[in-house]
């Protein structure tokens, strides 16, 4: 079953010209949902993983079966205010204003090998900030993964372009 076919695509969402890529479809379909935790697992099993980051909200859904599976932790990288502790943060620009990632300043320890993992990567702003805060904290950012690719939209290029390596289960060309 290609997990592809599992996600729903909303037109003209949250604006005319979108073709928003949901996974809820996926996420609540038991056997898609399973194919693509174990395909995330088969791949980093042994890669020696410490710590696997999941970017709020649909990557936590991602991030923490895949860490429980490899034996490494979770730590969640959040919009502004939702963690309770000390946090650094990265601001960064969209095509419409900026945004803001937060981790916790305790979350990852230097030279921890770390995955960051997220459902979708479109221009890439959000993932690059969050290997920034991962860099700031001194961890080694290994592979960033990604259930879906918009390789339109150059997010994937973005990250490779500065020496990330990026796996993805689905493309949709053309959004």
């Amino acid at each position: 079953m290609p997990i592809k076919s599992l996600v729903r695509t909303i037109p003209n969402h949250p604006k005319p010209g979108i073709m928003f890529r949901d996974i809820t479809t996926l996420l609540k379909d038991p056997v898609g949902f399973r194919i693509t935790i174990q395909e995330l697992v088969s791949r980093y099993l042994d890669w020696g993983i410490q710590k696997v980051v999941g970017i709020e909200s649909r990557g936590f859904i991602l991030a923490a079966p895949l860490a429980y599976a490899i034996g490494a932790g979770f730590v969640p990288i959040r919009k502004p205010g939702k963690l309770p502790a000390d946090t650094i943060g990265h601001d960064y620009e969209l095509e419409y204003g900026s945004d803001r990632v937060e981790i916790h300043t305790d979350a990852i320890a230097p030279s921890e090998r770390v995955l960051l993992v997220d459902d979708l990567i479109a221009t890439g702003g959000t993932a690059l900030a969050s290997v920034e805060l991962i860099d700031q904290l001194g961890g080694q950012t290994v592979e960033c993964a990604f259930v879906i690719s918009l390789p339109d939209l150059g997010g994937v290029k973005l990250l490779q372009e500065r020496g990330l390596d990026c796996h993805v289960l689905a493309e949709f060309e053309g959004d």
